[in-house]
């Protein structure tokens, strides 16, 4: 433990810093996160904004490696490199590696298609293929050219969102498989928000303070005259009405007051209902889904005909930008995880670990690591053995059970000299009175 004056002389606070920064020289700021992402087109006022964001959720919750493979395509090891902890340590210097995916997809399906930019490496890219990555960030693509792409990126050195040109062929541009249900002008999902659009405007009309009512006055009304007294009449009965504390008002007895504002019967709602139910399913998920309702078969249908699409694309795109031949002939590849017992009861936990354990397909310190119980001491504990038999758990050659025949084992009168064999008298074993018939004996 370090003495008292050690402690006193190089400790450190941030209230109490000999080196603490002015506040002037700190660059711009913002009372807000700039490099927070913002949906686009309004999403962010609708339904749209729950889905999209519960999507991105899912997904970022699966991690995504730089690894290695074997010959059979089977994962070997993850690869230490910058790209390895950007996915999953510290993208920049704001996002963690889950926040980093999290912003990648929900700007995904957000703009249909999104760069991932490598904003800072150890080699510059334009020069040599072999370059690690420092760190990465999302970008909207601004304008598209043959072989660059305008970006709009945030510049964590400015604190700004800035436009660059970047090549193609070092930037990942990852497109929306569902671009064609989601981000296409005459979509499902963009019809259904201009009806959503048009339930809101029918909404605030009815909920609005007009009385949409008509006056009958007890006269004609098609001589100019007459109609600047019936508009008279009209402005002195709206006098009352805004005059008045409680709304209250006088009118003549011959006159007649026609009510308007009842609700009108359409099936807008129906439509939207449809279109509801339409782009789920297209999506491959259901409503349960965005309840924490959905069953164990419900689940295992989204996610792989929604979650797994939309990591395939990322994956893919980053493999085909940022590993260069030389590196897929060395089996390198990105590639994503997804646990597979996240979603499995506590209740059937316990008799598929037995079956993974008995079929020897995952250790005991693999099955502890699972449950979040620290690693067993046991050198067994990492092997892949079955407990249950008795040969894997003593670790000698299997006992005999009481159904296995005996060894057949040959006379030993084949092993005696032929002095020792002759000599040997046959045994002969008496016989009993009582084993011999009747007759015999009366004979």
């Amino acid at each position: 433990m370090p003495r008292f004056s050690d402690r006193l002389k190089h400790a450190w606070s941030a209230f109490f810093g000999r080196d603490a920064p002015v506040m002037r020289d700190l660059g711009p700021s913002s009372s807000e996160r700039p490099d927070t992402p913002r949906l686009s087109r309004g999403n962010a006022r609708s339904f749209v904004a729950g889905i999209y964001n519960r999507i991105a959720l899912d997904c970022a919750e699966v991690s995504i490696h730089h690894v290695r493979l074997d010959q059979a395509g089977r994962l070997a090891e993850y690869v230490q490199s910058g790209l390895e902890e950007c996915l999953n340590v510290e993208a920049n210097i704001d996002q963690t590696g889950r926040a980093f995916r999290h912003d990648l997809f929900l700007s995904l399906l957000d703009e249909g298609v999104v760069a991932i930019v490598p904003v800072e490496t150890d080699i510059d890219p334009k020069y040599s293929g072999g370059y690690d990555i420092r760190k990465l960030r999302v970008g909207r693509v601004k304008q598209w050219h043959p072989n660059y792409v305008e970006v709009e990126c945030y510049n964590e050195k400015t604190g700004n969102k800035e436009t660059i040109s970047v090549p193609k062929k070092i930037v990942a541009l990852p497109e929306n498989p569902f671009r064609a249900v989601m981000n296409e002008p005459n979509s499902t999902l963009q019809r259904l928000q201009r009806k959503l659009a048009l339930l809101d405007l029918v909404d605030e009309r009815t909920s609005s303070g007009r009385m949409d009512m008509i006056i009958q006055v007890p006269y004609s009304s098609k001589s100019e005259m007459q109609k600047k007294h019936a508009n008279e009449r009209r402005d002195a009965l709206e006098k009352q009405l805004e005059n008045s504390k409680y709304g209250v008002a006088w009118m003549d007895g011959t006159e007649k007051i026609v009510q308007l504002n009842r609700p009108i019967e359409n099936n807008l709602l129906d439509q939207i209902e449809t279109l509801r139910t339409e782009f789920y399913s297209q999506l491959g998920m259901t409503k349960e889904v965005f309840e924490g309702t959905a069953d164990e078969q419900t689940m295992l249908n989204y996610n792989n005909r929604t979650i797994e699409p939309l990591l395939s694309a990322v994956a893919d795109e980053m493999k085909r930008k940022w590993l260069t031949k030389t590196a897929r002939t060395q089996l390198q590849s990105i590639a994503f995880f997804r646990e597979p017992f996240k979603l499995v009861p506590v209740t059937q936990l316990a008799s598929i670990a037995d079956v993974f354990s008995r079929n020897a397909i995952l250790s005991s310190n693999e099955l502890r690591a699972i449950l979040g119980f620290r690693p067993s001491d046991s050198e067994r504990a990492n092997e892949l053995i079955n407990n249950n038999m008795p040969a894997d758990a003593i670790g000698g050659e299997p006992a005999i059970t009481p159904g296995d025949a005996a060894p057949v084992q040959e006379s030993d009168t084949e092993y005696l000299p032929e002095s020792s064999a002759s000599n040997i008298t046959p045994f002969i074993p008496e016989t009993n009175p009582m084993d011999t018939p009747i007759s015999a004996l009366t004979g």
